[in-house]
């Protein structure tokens, strides 16, 4: 269906009219009855806070313990507190981020009892288990924009804050880039010049050898202290404690902000270069009847000439504008170039009592061109004793990626996870396009219209929000031209493709009994594109519709829980229930949408200060995640790969009373066993593992300096850290081993 033809399309210009009308109205039963002399204009004074997305409540003020927010991002509804948002979310602040010395988006995410981290299919992306459902990095949104970071890595020195928000959010966000987003959405808010001058060094190192210089530099100008600008720029290099890894990694940022008293403006722009080396791959189960132990976490059986490197130039713009003191508008756009090269091998395990397996070469360029904005408006106004926030908004996503690889078929390397093998790369015999020139492979479109409104009842003790956005997903696959032993097999150029629309309807409430208690509960859909039919079954018969798009997935959730701000210590019960389409092939031989991913749990959170000095971060989550109705009695019922009953973290980081400003922090991370098949017969043991660090802060000669020593993993725990991050594949991923981390930053 066009989109110009949904009645969604007026919601924008019908909501500007509504708010229009009622400033003038509101105008009106203000003015003065007769004419009297004008006063002299005050002058205002602006206050200036680090805002991180152009918005005029900047942001959400610190829990005490400074490890998390007061509140996060909850999609076109803005910043919202926790207490009053009818929704699952937490914010990892920077001073947590410095202080546990986090490298990337997953190293926080330690800290998340709802999240577990996983890796990308066959390549070495960073992706996330939420609620038991993926998202991968190319889901991640900027300051609430989609498709502008890198894709595979996110380095921690480009985003001030990491939010989570929990559960679905098609309303909320729109569909995610590659159809995540399903079990929650991650949001990186960019780093901003505070009202402090900052000027910070920083250095450190790690296991491996591996060495880490940093700058921070923020500052406000102007007589108002109106503009500011922060400038990042960062280097890692060197090897990890894996034995023969090596890491790269350069990134520069610049973030710019401007306020006045009715608009405010940013701006960002950032530069990523990351290289991995010699980098451990994923392992495979193939043919085998069980899993076998952990490897020893140093042994890297990843052959000597791999690589992966990946480059990345994005930026964004968003403003802010006060129409009256009622209503604001705003727009943000944004863009990414990125390019990717890589020769990998990924390892087949085919013997689990030996650990012999076989790894082939698999080469791969891809570049990416993203456009993304969104334009809104947001307003206020009362009918009677309900209080309303409205809100109208138009997004805009687009992706163009070119596309090449290359394999060795036929050429397989014998190695082994407990004593690997070395081999020289094997020639690519299968390619499609060229590797030194990658072509046009595909094309993403997404627009959408959404409208919402927030009642507020009962002298705010009641709140309830609903919306509706309407999504157009669009889609546009171009085969690949295929040269096989030298001779081209298929021409490539071939164009196919879908646009579906769907409507995504949401309805959340709050209900505050007293001020430290909240009661909330939510409906809202997942939006996802539906999956492509393969060329061919299991038993290597051919498929009816191979090639096929199933329409977009509309997956449901429906959740209630309860939040608890104490003042210093707060936290969250939630139990929730989603369910996710999914696909199989029937007895015809045709791929269709058919049964269910049925994701069920009770998540916990704690955050704050038990006692003054003492701050606590953590929480459990209860989980079941079963396959339903797959059209086969051997996973009917049978749970999800990859997905575990029951995992949870929980940090502790102490004062030590009598030695000013040295600071002990610990935390216990653990996994409950998981399945690496969908029949359930490849159990992988479930983990448990121990962070150690300690602070020290003081001053050398009038400035000050912080000193941070940490170890990861403190009891060298070898296990299988995360299972599976593809729909229906069970790849295995090796612990890190014991790391240590040591850095100094000197502030000016």
């Amino acid at each position: 269906m066009p989109l110009s033809a949904s009645p969604l399309s007026l919601c924008p210009v019908a909501l500007a009219s509504v708010l229009a009308l009622h400033a003038l109205g509101a105008a009106a039963q203000t003015a003065p009855a007769v004419d009297a002399p004008a006063a002299a204009p005050a002058l205002t004074t602006i206050t200036v806070e680090a805002s991180a997305d152009a918005s005029a409540e900047g942001l959400a003020k610190p829990f005490p313990g400074g490890q998390v927010a007061r509140g996060a991002r909850a999609g076109i509804l803005g910043t919202q507190d926790v207490m009053d948002s009818p929704f699952s979310s937490t914010s990892y602040t920077h001073e947590l981020i410095q202080d546990q010395q986090a490298k990337s988006v997953a190293d926080v995410l330690q800290n998340d009892p709802s999240v577990r981290m996983a890796r990308g299919f066959g390549n070495f992306q960073e992706s996330y288990f939420i609620r038991g459902f993926i998202v991968n990095s190319d889901d991640i949104a900027y300051n609430g924009l989609y498709g502008l970071l890198p894709r595979q890595y996110i380095s921690s020195e480009l985003f001030e804050r990491v939010e989570v928000l929990r559960g679905a959010s098609a309303f909320l966000n729109g569909a995610t880039p590659t159809g995540g987003g399903i079990g929650g959405n991650i949001n990186l808010l960019p780093k901003r010049a505070s009202n402090e001058p900052l000027t910070q060094f920083s250095l450190g190192a790690s296991s491996g050898g591996q060495g880490y210089g940093a700058i921070d530099i923020g500052r406000r100008f102007g007589p108002d202290q109106s503009t500011g600008v922060r400038v990042n720029a960062a280097r890692r290099s060197g090897g990890t404690a894996v034995d023969g890894e090596d890491v790269e990694l350069d990134m520069v940022s610049i973030g710019v902000d401007w306020r006045s008293r009715n608009a405010r403006l940013s701006a960002d722009l950032g530069y990523q270069d990351h290289r991995l080396r010699n980098t451990r791959p994923n392992v495979t189960p193939t043919g085998i009847g069980r899993i076998p132990h952990a490897p020893d976490s140093q042994i890297n059986y990843a052959q000597p000439w791999t690589f992966s490197n990946e480059r990345d130039v994005f930026g964004s713009v968003r403003g802010e504008y006060d129409i009256s003191a009622d209503v604001t508008a705003w727009v943000a756009a944004g863009a990414r170039h990125g390019y990717e090269a890589n020769s990998l091998a990924g390892l087949n395990l085919t013997n689990a009592l030996t650990g012999a397996g076989t790894e082939s070469r698999f080469d791969n360029t891809r570049e990416d061109r993203t456009r993304t904005a969104e334009a809104g408006l947001r307003g206020k106004f009362r009918t009677g004793s309900v209080g309303h926030e409205v809100v109208s908004a138009f997004s805009y996503y687009q992706l163009e990626k070119d596309n090449a690889y290359g394999m060795s078929l036929g050429n397989n390397l014998a190695t082994n996870i407990y004593a690997p093998r070395s081999h020289l790369p094997t020639r690519l015999t299968y390619l499609g396009n060229n590797l030194d020139d990658p072509a046009l492979n595909g094309k993403t479109r997404m627009r959408s219209f959404a409208i919402g409104d927030t009642l507020s009842m009962l002298d705010d003790k009641l709140k309830l929000t609903l919306g509706l956005r309407h999504q157009t997903l669009g889609t546009e696959d171009i085969s690949y031209r295929i040269v096989s032993g030298g001779r081209v097999t298929n021409a490539g150029g071939t164009r196919s493709g879908y646009e579906e629309s769907r409507t995504s309807p949401m309805a959340g409430i709050v209900f505050k009994p007293r001020n430290d208690l909240s009661i909330y509960a939510n409906y809202i859909e997942g939006l996802s594109k539906g999956e492509t039919a393969p060329a061919r079954q299991s038993n290597n018969l051919p498929v009816v519709n191979a090639g096929a798009q199933l329409r977009p997935y509309v997956s449901k959730q429906k959740e209630i829980g309860l939040k608890y701000d104490g003042g210093r210590i707060g936290g969250g019960l939630a139990f929730f229930s989603t369910d996710k389409p999914r696909a199989l092939i029937n007895g015809a031989g045709e791929f269709v949408a058919a049964g269910k991913d049925r994701h069920q749990g009770l998540e916990l959170t704690a955050f704050g200060e038990i006692t003054k000095g003492l701050r606590v971060l953590g929480g459990a989550t209860l989980l079941s995640a079963k396959q339903d109705s797959t059209g086969a009695a051997a996973t009917d019922g049978k749970r999800v790969i990859g997905v575990p009953k029951a995992q949870g973290s929980i940090g502790l980081d102490w004062d030590v009373p009598g030695v000013r400003g040295l600071s002990l922090n610990g935390r216990v991370v653990a996994s409950g066993h998981s399945y690496a098949d969908a029949t359930n017969t490849l159990r992988v043991p479930g983990w448990s593992r121990l962070d150690l660090g300690v602070r020290y802060i003081t001053e050398v000669a009038g400035k000050l300096v912080t000193l941070r020593a940490r170890v990861e993993n403190a009891g060298d725990r070898n296990y299988w850290s995360s299972v599976g991050g593809y729909p229906g594949s069970g790849y295995l991923v090796l612990s890190t081993p014991r790391t240590y981390t040591l850095s100094a930053s000197l502030d000016f």
